[in-house]
């Protein structure tokens, strides 16, 4: 009765599934040798007792910011664990956008018995430097995506992590980096910007062909069984994430394609199922009509993302107060209500949205219900929030 079931967990061609999980950090980033040793070079001096650190790394979606940062951070507390204690913390601030925020998942992680309810922020800090000190811990801070905390909060909470030594008897208790997909830098007041130093700016280029040749060849080697995938499977996989430049995509791209040729029984990868997957993924098939909208679509699209990811549908009216709160965060000017009709009706044109027109349940009108049926909004969400910001600044 359940012989349809014998696939799961047969390991035909995947061995090690978390090896293509979006947390996954390898021992060794390939293609990024020369970023790494500019990170080492801005953080020399941590081999110092009283010895810190600042850098701000920026770069496109898929171009490793993230995974460079935490395997940084991991392979400087083994490599000086016999000269200081070292510990670092990664805050997503698209979750973690106000200073409170930041600081209760700067606490939690460093002491996760301490209360985080009913602290000011001031408080927390003041909890930070103790527990540091009462270790004799030198703590890295990794504030990821820092654009959406900067629109939301500005850099009040940068400012005072970078001075949590002033006016104290220690030195050289904490280090920041900042990650960020946009030019943070002009989103800085300019204090904050004196003590991160210019100068500590590392930017990432998106990965060419043959870097993600690299990536994929090396999560072959470590996720996948010993001859299910052949070197012109990779080559197939690397090609078409190379628009993109995007590391993530080839990454699921050789996973969808595993596991389609896993489904069907197989234990090789084969080139229809790369082909195939390409056609499925949101990411590129439908990325061309999203990147071709007009911008104030983009923000629309985005707050009706944001808002499926939860329900089935969305109704126009809800639409237009949900496309005013991105507009906000975004600090942009709605534009009335006309255009916004203009921009769903050529989203539904695009096959991007689905309308239907019903009954109001309410008087005799009739409300217009939005869905996204072709689509998976919270991968259309991703990439809204890394083109918008670039369609703006044009």
């Amino acid at each position: 009765m359940s012989s349809y079931l014998d696939r799961i967990g047969a390991g035909l061609i995947l061995s090690k599934p978390e090896v293509f999980g979006f947390d996954y950090i390898p021992n060794v980033i390939v293609g990024r040798e020369s970023i790494q040793g500019d990170l080492a070079a801005v953080f020399g001096s941590l081999a110092h007792p009283e010895g810190t650190g600042r850098a701000v790394i920026t770069g496109p979606v898929g171009s490793g910011k993230t995974v460079l940062a935490k395997r940084f951070c991991e392979d400087v507390i083994r490599h000086l664990s016999d000269k200081r204690n070292i510990r670092y913390v990664h805050v997503n601030c698209r979750n973690a956008a106000t200073p409170s925020r930041v600081m209760q998942k700067i606490v939690q992680d460093l002491d996760p018995g301490h209360p985080d309810r009913g602290l000011g922020v001031g408080e927390l800090l003041t909890s930070v430097r103790r527990i540091l000190q009462s270790g004799n811990t030198h703590l890295i801070v990794i504030l990821d995506e820092v654009d959406h905390l900067l629109r939301r909060s500005g850099d009040d909470i940068i400012y005072k992590l970078m001075r949590i030594d002033e006016d104290r008897d220690s030195n050289g208790t904490l280090s920041t980096i900042l990650v960020s997909q946009e030019q943070v830098l002009d989103l800085l007041e300019n204090a904050v910007i004196s003590r991160l130093g210019r100068s500590n700016h590392i930017r990432v280029p998106p990965y060419d062909e043959e870097g993600l040749m690299k990536i994929v060849t090396q999560r072959r080697e470590l996720g996948l069984v010993t001859g299910t995938c052949p070197d012109d499977i990779l080559q197939l996989v690397s090609q078409a994430a190379a628009p993109s430049g995007d590391a993530r995509h080839s990454i699921e791209l050789l996973e969808g394609a595993a596991k389609r040729a896993e489904a069907s029984g197989r234990s090789m990868i084969e080139a229809k199922d790369v082909q195939r997957t390409v056609v499925t993924m949101p990411s590129n098939a439908d990325s061309m009509n999203i990147d071709a909208i007009p911008p104030h679509a983009m923000l629309i699209l985005l707050g009706l993302c944001r808002r499926l990811k939860r329900q089935e549908s969305v109704t126009s009216g809800e639409a237009e107060k949900l496309y005013h709160v991105v507009c906000e965060e975004f600090d942009e000017s709605p534009k009335g209500h006309t255009t916004l009709w203009k921009h769903l009706k050529r989203l539904a044109q695009e096959d991007i949205i689905v309308t239907k027109t019903a009954k109001s349940e309410v008087g005799r009108g009739r409300t217009q219900h939005i869905s996204m049926p072709h689509m998976l909004p919270s991968d259309v969400a991703r990439r809204l929030e890394t083109l918008i910001p670039a369609r703006l600044r044009r």
